[in-house]
């Protein structure tokens, strides 16, 4: 930390608990304008400290810092001209858990990926794959929808699925879509109102432009991946009175992944009253959209 006076940044932490909230704002926003070079120095000032006011004010600081960092690299992320679902899923759940082992969600999705791979042979069928797919992920690894707990954040963050191998539709999707992606499989995400689905669709005849008639079968991720037609969606958006849209039934972007994850979570703090979660995932959003 040669480029950093320690010294000096605790000199302005030592002044946090001043009750002059201008004095207090102008102290708070020194220490931001540091980054993330002054956590360690803000860590060591929080263990030594016995103000409460002291240590919350440090704590915001040190979250206010991550979550700059946060937005600066989702900021990237979307930018960039094909950003990858895995690495958008890690930097939400790195929201939340900035401290997040993010080679072991590596090493979790490789040995998915192994076990699978093993099983597969270039003479089986679309939906053989598939079936293969579902009974390593589903049997073997025994990843299954979160039922009792459905609206849990914890549903969301892409760490904690791989550990508890419980999660929503779009979580689990998002493991299942990252192995298709892996296994050179055209299997992408379906943006349903009120469910997430994906859809398996014809390699030969991708470039069509009506990509309508390029779906093979669509993929339920929350009911251990059951293949279902186009008839089902509209079943489905009838007994929700919803009228059928294009985007209901054809593929979607990595962002719009991304930025229904945020959403599902804003719906998971709403229905806990975690307000400051809440604006954070609003301030996730409006970055995504913008």
């Amino acid at each position: 930390m040669a480029d950093l006076n320690k010294k000096e940044v605790n000199a302005l932490i030592n002044l946090l608990d001043d009750p002059d909230e201008r004095i207090f704002s102008t102290i708070k926003g020194k220490i931001l304008g540091l980054g993330e070079k002054a956590i360690p120095v803000l860590e060591d000032a929080w263990e030594s400290s016995a103000s409460m006011v002291l240590q919350t004010r440090i704590e915001n600081i040190i979250h206010r810092i991550q979550f700059d960092k946060t937005l600066e690299a989702i900021t990237e992320w979307k930018q960039k001209e094909s950003p990858d679902l895995l690495e958008g899923a890690i930097l939400i759940a790195r929201y939340h858990y900035p401290e997040l082992d993010e080679a072991k969600i590596n090493e979790g999705i490789r040995q998915l990926h192994q076990d699978v791979w093993l099983e597969m042979n270039d003479q089986l069928t679309a939906l053989e794959k598939i079936r293969v797919i579902n009974h390593i992920f589903f049997d073997v690894h025994r990843f299954v929808g979160n039922t009792e707990n459905y609206t849990a954040p914890e549903n969301s963050y892409i760490n904690k699925v791989l550990e508890s191998k419980k999660g929503n539709p779009l979580s689990l999707a998002i493991i299942y879509l990252t192995l298709c992606k892996k296994l050179n499989l055209s299997v992408y995400g379906v943006n349903l109102p009120q469910h997430f689905v994906m859809v398996y669709i014809d390699e030969l005849i991708f470039a069509s432009e009506n990509k309508e008639d390029n779906i093979m079968f669509y993929i339920n991720p929350f009911s251990k991946g059951a293949i279902f037609s186009k008839r089902e969606i509209d079943i489905f958006l009838n007994q929700l009175a919803i009228d059928p849209q294009k985007s209901f039934y054809l593929p979607c972007s990595n962002v719009e992944i991304i930025k229904r994850l945020v959403r599902n979570l804003i719906t998971s703090y709403t229905n806990l009253d975690e307000h400051d979660k809440i604006d954070d995932l609003k301030e996730i959003l409006k970055t995504l959209n913008s």
